[in-house]
């Protein structure tokens, strides 16, 4: 059976054609336009507002086919959401390979730099069910589907590069424990309870995941914005066989950023859909997410050259030990036409895998490799998930696997076996040697006994945490000592949070657990067992700070104003923050009209926690009405408070009075009305920092 593209060309990229498999599953795609209501059966309906009566007030008739066909469907429409990262947001793009990486992989789709190979994207919290927040602390899944020429091959990663334990074994442990409790189903996306803290607590394998939870990447402010890490050492093989060990990274080429807690939380409630919505919104007006993908290359004989094992999966490689270099990049360019037959039946599998990439021995890889294929027959109703549209491969597929559940494929011939004469020996089995052979596992010598143990090597649970908290800026400790204690806090067994203080935080940095105690009210910890520094003392890639690149482009700029605000004014800062590829956005009181232009939302409707930055217009009437406006005063304070440039022409000065904003603070550009180039140019070069860090201090002292 020939295996058909679901992927329809992109806009962007229909002159160029250079998909070319982009339309060849159209006879999946059901659009209305022009046809009549139709049963499943194809019967035409002439009446789809009344089921079938015996009488004008009579009962209805179990006869009524259409009625009964319409209510069957809609009561089996929901399928069992994912038991993890039920809660996702996904895109279609191209990714391609800057150039040849022969030398290490025979992988196809990483030979030519001509070839754009589609691409599905999911990005999803890993906690809460479908209806949860998407802002919530919590890892993030980080999951690419490669549709290439020699088969799919998914990337199944998170954005933190290690996790909770090391052992499959484990997992459902894990997952039970970080789920909402059994009695009461409680919490919703969160881990600020006791049964995941007193399983961490007892795990002191998880100390360095925990820590990358408790950090701001926890908190990431967009999915476009956040990094991407494939968690496992896999296998790059080249074409002569020779193997070396490979990490996989995800760059995004705009920097990464997070949220502040305060801003979190409050998005939670304001928009659940926070995340989701700005990545939807950013491919509709064109502007594309990119993700550069990355490797460290570990050669063979480097296996046991680390002061950690390198199939632990608990633990990182430093970046300036082996460097990360960039191979290629994907752009995410056109959404899903519908959330359900995509991005909830999208199948991911990390042993899906072309010839060229290979697996490691790390323990809880090995597990995952069992684990999806078995979830995904429980979810989509049998082993042929394969089939659904957004799973299937952009190349011919043809073996000898036959009937089940939802099959669509119709085989034709006697043989359903291999080998076999009565096809002629078809479908055939591929010489790994050809140049399109098929699959062949690497020659790894296995020699050993079987049994149930934890390799030494595996028993540092601790010098990656203390690396990675050394390796943080001040703000950045502030924060993971905050949340420590907000998640802590809400742990009902004073013993728990005994044990984590003591037994884990002491074990790798005793200055964080001081201040962790202290605010929790607990005695100074004792001393703990932290381990000697790791080399490199310090590892400036893991701060998320250093991740941020200067630039305002796909930044959404509040511009606020009201009735009477000068409309010129607004025309050219529209024009000028564009020019610089930001996303400038009306904000009003109401949506009535000033001037001649249109709100696009409102003060209580879009809060300033929903934007980058502000520029409040000038304008006599309009910055009186929002001087005497409580809610336009707490926009502008909540934005200095949560560090965010703020601008202010004219008589706007007097909305940032009214507020009590202090005079002359960093990130504050302020001017008349004649100014405004001047005050763009202070205004922009704050913004392009994400944060005016330098006003934390002063922003902790004004009031909410």
């Amino acid at each position: 059976m020939a295996g058909k593209s679901n992927h329809r060309q992109p806009a962007a990229h229909a002159a160029a054609g250079t998909d070319s498999k982009s339309e060849d599953l159209e006879q999946f795609r059901l659009r209305p336009d022009g046809e009549a209501l139709r049963t499943n059966q194809g019967v035409k309906i002439a009446d789809n507002q009344n089921s079938l009566r015996a009488g004008v007030r009579g009962p209805s008739l179990l006869e009524d086919f259409i009625m009964r066909e319409k209510i069957t469907h809609f009561d089996h429409e929901r399928i069992p959401e994912r038991i993890v990262h039920a809660r996702g947001s996904a895109a279609h793009g191209v990714f391609k390979v800057y150039k040849p990486q022969s030398d290490y992989t025979k992988a196809a789709f990483l030979q030519d730099p001509a070839v754009e190979t589609p691409v599905y994207v999911r990005f999803s919290t890993v906690q809460g069910p479908r209806g949860s927040a998407d802002t919530v602390r919590d890892v993030r899944g980080f999951a690419v589907k490669f549709y290439t020429q020699e088969g799919n091959y998914d990337l199944v990663g998170n954005n933190m590069p290690v996790f909770f334990i090391q052992d499959a074994i484990k997992f459902p442990d894990f997952v039970h424990a970080v789920k909402p409790e059994a009695p009461n189903e409680m919490p919703t996306g969160g881990s600020a309870h006791d049964t995941f803290w007193d399983f961490v607590s007892l795990v002191p394998e998880s100390a360095h995941m925990v820590l990358w939870t408790m950090s701001d990447r926890a908190i990431p402010r967009s999915l476009r914005t956040m990094e991407g890490f494939g968690i496992h050492t896999f296998r790059f093989v080249n074409a002569a066989g020779k193997a070396r060990f490979v990490k996989f990274h995800w760059r995004p080429v705009l920097g990464s950023y997070s949220l502040l807690w305060d801003e979190a939380q409050k998005l939670a409630g304001k928009d659940p859909d926070f995340h989701r919505r700005d990545l939807w919104e950013a491919i509709e007006r064109g502007d594309f997410p990119e993700f550069e993908l990355g490797v460290q290359i570990v050669e063979e004989q480097d296996e046991h050259s680390f002061p950690f094992d390198l199939l632990d999966p608990t633990k990182l490689i430093p970046e300036e030990t082996v460097p990360v270099q960039i191979i290629g990049k994907m752009t995410l360019n056109r959404n899903p036409d519908n959330f359900f037959a995509e991005t909830e039946q999208v199948a991911f599998h990390p042993g899906h895998v072309v010839p060229g990439i290979d697996f490691s021995n790390d323990p809880l890889l090995q597990g995952r490799l069992f684990s999806y294929t078995d979830t995904q027959i429980s979810r989509l109703g049998g082993p042929n998930f394969h089939e659904i549209p957004i799973n299937r491969p952009v190349c011919p597929f043809q073996n000898n696997q036959r009937d089940a559940m939802h099959r669509q494929a119709i085989h034709v011939g006697q043989a359903s076996y291999e080998p076999n004469s009565l096809s002629g020996g078809w479908p055939k089995e591929t010489d790994p040697a050809a140049s399109d052979g098929g699959f062949e596992s690497y020659h790894e010598r296995i020699d050993g006994e079987k049994i149930r143990v934890r390799s030494e090597s595996f028993a540092d649970h601790f010098s990656q945490a203390a690396l990675f908290y050394r390796s943080m800026s001040e703000v950045e400790k502030a924060h993971i000592a905050a949340a420590y204690q907000f998640e802590l806090g809400k742990v009902t067994k004073p013993e728990i949070r005994e044990r984590v203080v003591n037994q884990i935080l002491a074990n790798f940095d005793a200055g964080l657990a001081a201040e962790v105690a202290a605010g929790l009210g607990l005695p100074a910890p004792k001393k703990g067992n932290a381990p000697a520094a790791a080399k490199p003392e310090t590892s400036p890639a893991l701060s998320l700070l250093n991740r941020a690149k200067p630039g305002i482009k796909t930044r959404k700029i509040a511009l606020l104003a009201a009735p009477g605000s000068d409309v010129a004014a607004i025309g050219k800062l529209q024009q000028a923050l564009r020019g610089e590829g930001a996303t400038p956005l009306l904000v009003a009181p109401t949506l009535a009209a000033i001037g001649s232009l249109q709100p696009d939302a409102t003060i209580a409707g879009m809060p300033s926690i929903m934007f980058d930055a502000i520029v409040v217009v000038g304008g006599e009437t309009g910055a009186k009405a929002l001087a005497q406006s409580g809610d336009a005063r707490h926009f502008v304070l909540e934005a200095f408070k949560h560090l965010k440039a703020i601008a202010a022409l004219g008589a706007g000065r007097d909305v940032l009075d009214a507020a009590h904003l202090p005079a002359d603070a960093d990130g504050v550009a302020t001017g008349d009305d004649k100014q405004l180039a001047e005050v763009m140019k202070a205004f922009v070069a704050a913004a392009q920092q994400h944060r005016v860090w330098s006003r934390q201090a002063l922003a902790e002292s004004v009031p909410a």
